[in-house]
């Protein structure tokens, strides 16, 4: 429960903040620019928030560590075949810009690394062992982030 993704991100949000709090080292993006970084929050959240609800909808695990039900080509997965990391990973940036300073940048890279590196190669090789060659030709036609 502790390594899901979105356990992971709120981990990584709060431990951003007191990056920030604490050592914020350089600041990268002064006010008033940094307050785009809001916008980016907004549209992070609302497209994994999104893709959750259209997992539940059609009555498919969203459980990363769970077994695929369904091969979903809706939404935003006909252009992206993680879009619900895709938004946690803008989420994460447009915190890091509402901060402005340099500290908090690990947090969107932290993320990144571990769903490239882990949760989306684990969810590939369950995707691939269920599916066989209609997911084959999905990785092929869909990039992996955009």
């Amino acid at each position: 429960m502790l390594l899901l993704p979105p356990f992971v991100f709120l981990m990584l949000a709060g431990l951003m903040g007191a990056a920030h709090a604490c050592a914020p080292l350089g600041l990268w993006l002064p006010r008033p620019l940094n307050w785009a970084g809001l916008g980016l929050i907004a549209l992070g959240l609302g497209l994994a928030q999104w893709h959750a609800r259209l997992f539940r909808r059609i009555g498919t695990n969203i459980n990363t560590f769970g077994e695929p039900d369904r091969l979903t080509t809706e939404g935003l997965f006909r252009r992206s075949r993680n879009p619900m990391y895709l938004g946690l990973l803008i989420a994460l940036l447009g915190l890091a810009a509402t901060l402005g300073s340099l500290s908090p940048l690990f947090g969107p890279l932290s993320f990144f690394a571990l769903a490239q590196c882990w949760y989306i190669p684990l969810e590939e090789r369950a995707m691939a062992a269920k599916f066989g060659a209609e997911y084959a030709r999905y990785r092929q036609a869909v990039r992996r982030w955009c």
